[in-house]
Parts: C-alpha cells; sequence; structure tokens
C-alpha cells in the first residue's frame, strides 16, 4: 500500500488508446478511442505519467509535481478525533484499465489536496486480488474506500465489503448484496434518460431517434426509447445513421418535432449539416469533445457542471488538469473530484441516511439500491447558454 500524504495533482500528456483497449467493456470513458496521456513504461507495469509538454498559454491551476510516497502520522484536527482514512482502490498497473485509474486518481488527489479532510491510501488491485487487499487495507485502518474501477473487480469484491465502499462503475445485478457498497457511475444510461425527460419538458411530442451502429450509440438508444415510452406511453421515432444515405434520413426528420441523437460528435457534425436549421436537435455528453464545434452550434445537450457550469463554486473550487485532457478523458478526473467528497461523507453518515452533493459531476443523490443518481445541467452547443 502506498500512502499519498503530499496529496498532489500530477500533470498528464496524451496519447491515443488502441481501438481494443477503447472497447473494453469495463473503460468507463463515454467514447469509443478516447484519448489518454502518455506511458513511460510497458503495458502491465505501474503506470508513470509522462512529463507535461511545455505550456504555450498559461496552465490552469498548476500544482507541484508528486514528491515521493512515504509514510506520516495520521493527521488530528482541532476537534481531536482521527482523520478519515480513505482507501483508494484502483487498477493502477493494469494494461486495459491503468491509465483510467491514473486519470481517476489524479481527480482524488486533486480534490484531496483542496479540501485537507482525508488521508488517502493507494491500493493497486485486480479482480483476482481486489478481496485480499480490500481486506488488508480495513485492517490497516481505512474506514471508507474508492473503488473498484472494473464491473468485474466490483461483483469479486462485493461479498467482503466492510466499510462504506464507493465503487466507480455499474454493480452488476447478479452480484452479492452488500448494504455498504455503493455506486457512483458515467454510464450512458443515466444521460440517456434524462435526454428524454429533458425532451417531454420542453415539449416535444414526436421525436426522431437517430441512431449510429457502435455499442455505445446502441446503448444510449435503448435506454432514450425505454425511457420516452415509460414517460409518454409511445414509442419514438427511430432510424439509423447512414452518412451514405443521409437523404432518408432527411426524409425521415420531416414527420419529427425534434431530433435525439444517439451518435458521436463527427455523425452528429456531418448531420446537422444537411438539417433544416428549424429542427430542434438533441444530445448527450457524448457530443461534447471540448474546444469549438460550430458544426453543432445550436444544439441542446447534457453535460455534467465541470463543463457547462464553471464559474459554479462546488466547480471552480477545484483545479483543472494542469495538462489539459480531452472532454472525454477529462469526465474521469471529475468523477475522482466527486469520489474523494461523497467518501468524506459517507464516512460520517449514519446508515441509511440520505446523502447528497452538489457535484462537479451533476447533483448526487443516493438513490434505490446505492446507486448515486446525477442530475445534469443543459447546454447550447456552440455558447455557455444554460436552459
Amino acid at each position: 500500500m502506498q500512502r499519498l500524504t503530499p496529496l498532489l495533482l500530477v500533470s498528464l500528456a496524451l496519447t491515443w488508446l488502441t481501438p481494443a483497449l477503447a472497447q473494453t467493456p469495463d473503460y468507463i470513458i463515454q467514447s469509443n478511442g478516447a484519448p489518454m496521456r502518455a506511458l513511460q513504461q510497458a503495458p502491465g507495469q505501474t503506470p508513470r505519467l509522462a512529463p507535461a509538454p511545455a505550456q504555450t498559454a498559461p496552465a490552469a491551476a498548476a500544482l507541484p509535481s508528486p514528491a515521493p510516497a512515504a509514510s506520516a502520522p495520521a493527521f488530528r484536527p482541532a476537534n481531536g478525533r482521527p482523520k478519515i482514512k480513505i482507501g483508494l482502490i484502483l487498477p493502477n498497473e493494469s494494461a486495459a484499465l491503468g491509465e483510467a485509474a491514473a486519470v481517476v486518481r489524479s481527480g482524488v488527489e486533486a480534490a484531496a489536496q483542496v479540501d485537507q479532510n482525508a488521508e488517502l491510501v493507494s491500493v493497486d488491485a485486480t479482480t483476482d486480488n481486489v478481496v485480499q487487499r480490500y481486506r488488508a487495507a480495513v485492517a490497516d485502518g481505512v474506514n471508507v474506500v474508492i473503488g473498484p474501477l472494473s464491473r468485474g473487480a466490483i461483483a469479486q469484491l462485493a461479498p467482503s465489503v466492510t466499510v462504506p465502499t464507493l465503487a466507480l462503475n455499474s454493480i452488476d445485478r447478479d452480484a452479492a448484496a452488500n448494504a455498504k457498497l455503493f455506486s457512483l457511475s458515467l454510464i450512458v444510461e443515466g444521460e440517456a434518460r434524462q435526454l428524454a425527460q429533458l425532451m417531454r419538458d420542453d415539449g416535444r411530442a414526436n421525436p426522431l431517434l437517430v441512431v449510429g451502429g457502435d455499442a455505445l450509440s446502441q446503448r444510449l438508444a435503448k435506454a432514450f426509447a425505454d425511457e420516452w415510452r415509460r414517460l409518454n406511453g409511445k414509442d419514438a421515432l427511430r432510424q439509423a445513421y447512414d452518412p451514405n444515405n443521409l437523404p432518408a434520413l432527411l426524409q425521415a426528420s420531416g414527420q419529427a418535432d425534434s431530433l435525439a441523437l444517439a451518435l458521436d460528435a463527427a455523425q452528429a457534425g456531418k448531420l446537422k449539416a444537411a438539417l433544416t436549421p428549424d429542427l430542434p436537435v438533441y444530445g448527450t455528453s457524448q457530443l461534447n469533445a471540448g474546444g469549438n464545434q460550430p458544426e453543432l452550434a445550436g444544439v441542446r445537450f447534457i453535460d455534467m457542471p465541470w463543463f457547462l457550469m464553471p464559474d459554479h463554486p462546488a466547480v471552480k473550487r477545484y483545479p483543472r488538469p494542469t495538462t489539459p485532457l480531452t472532454a472525454q478523458t477529462e469526465r474521469l478526473y471529475a468523477l475522482g473530484i466527486d469520489a474523494y467528497r461523497l467518501a468524506v461523507l459517507m464516512a460520517g453518515s449514519r446508515p441509511g441516511a440520505s446523502v447528497k452533493l452538489d457535484g462537479v459531476t451533476g447533483d448526487l443523490k443516493l438513490g434505490r439500491d446505492r446507486v448515486f443518481e446525477r442530475q445534469l445541467p443543459a447546454g447550447v452547443m456552440g455558447g455557455n447558454a444554460l436552459q
């Protein structure tokens, strides 16, 4: 176990994941081929972050380089009570998930450095050894846990959870039920359901759901369709996205009063350029690739406050990555910030108590089956107007 007593944010440099890695089912970034930072060591070894490139513009909230890990006595605040000890259990050395773990960890460390109300203990664990490593961390005094990251590791650990544990992925239905196991994740299904609710609230009655062929878009489309049927008692129109047959899509859109896009940003941009400008178009955070996206101007979408509400007090309290990430990858960094904040709340909460957080990833509320639900704000592509 590695104690993170100077809690420091690390610089990140970028590269591209291989298609196989990007398609890993446990990988929770909502993008295929999501960019990450380069490793200095071969896959399977402990990830080391590559040095950040020279800055060409002022860096946002730059922090010192990480100091060597060292043990330190537990800090005792003025009230005399021991500081919370949080176990951060992530697959740091995993070839498939080590990079994602590094970004989550940097977000956790950033929040810990700002709030300074807990001690972090970093634990590297895979599905094969997660139970052993978890028990050792609890025996060492950890009283709340963040992780694991993969659904397989979560299912393996579930029967052995003994302290409040915040898994960073969805929990499989066949995993053992445990009252101390909770879930916070960025699954696309939650956004799809909120998108259906937003369109209903906006008065849309006959949307056309345009669906890409990749697995992520298919999942988004199913969740949207199910929620629309639940809300309205009827099915939404549906059309597969075919870049070689846009006339068919345009004809189908003539029967709708709005479009819901289960597409990536590039596909959405091509379709939006062919549409009449007065047709309302909606999407999820999948469309927000960051930066200027004039081809999607006017699209109404939902995303986390970290991107849509940068001046909100709960958001601007925490530093941005020293080296900017892509919008998709930075979502894991924001997830780490909220995971830390929730872990602190959970450590001090009574069993069964309601837990809420004005989070950087959304308004978080503990819902059914100990899953934290995220409520996201809406924005408009090409501007900062929130509605």
